[in-house]
This record gives structure tokens, C-alpha cells and sequence, in this order.
């Protein structure tokens, strides 16, 4: 099953138990510091994707350059 397929099947309740297993690993102290932690990941990788494309060389059969 594909991970798209699986996050689209997640609704309220899968959430709710999530978010109290994250609690309880984690403690409500360091939470905070484990989501910044975690959208700065999400930001990083989000620019990189951005940048991919201008480190890739041109592909030979593209035409719109042209």
C-alpha cells in the first residue's frame, strides 16, 4: 500500500491516538522542541526540492528550450 493511500485512510481518532502515544514517548516538556524540530525538517526538505531541479543538468531530448 502505498503511504499516500495509508495518510488519506487517517481520520480524527487515528490522529487523537497518535498525538497521546507522541505524549507519552516524548512528555509534554520536550514536545514543543520535537514539532520545531520536525517543520524544520519538513521546511529543509521542502527547499530542497525546490533547488533539485536547477542542480540537475539539462535533459539532452528536452525541446523547450528551443
Amino acid at each position: 500500500m502505498p503511504v499516500v493511500g495509508f495518510i488519506e485512510m487517517i481520520g480524527t481518532t487515528e490522529l487523537m491516538v497518535i498525538l497521546v502515544i507522541v505524549l507519552i514517548v516524548f512528555g509534554a516538556g520536550k514536545l514543543p522542541e520535537v514539532l520545531g524540530s520536525f517543520g524544520k525538517g519538513v521546511k529543509a526538505f521542502r527547499d530542497a526540492q525546490k533547488d533539485a531541479p536547477a542542480l540537475l543538468p539539462p535533459d539532452p531530448g528536452d525541446d523547450r528550450d528551443a
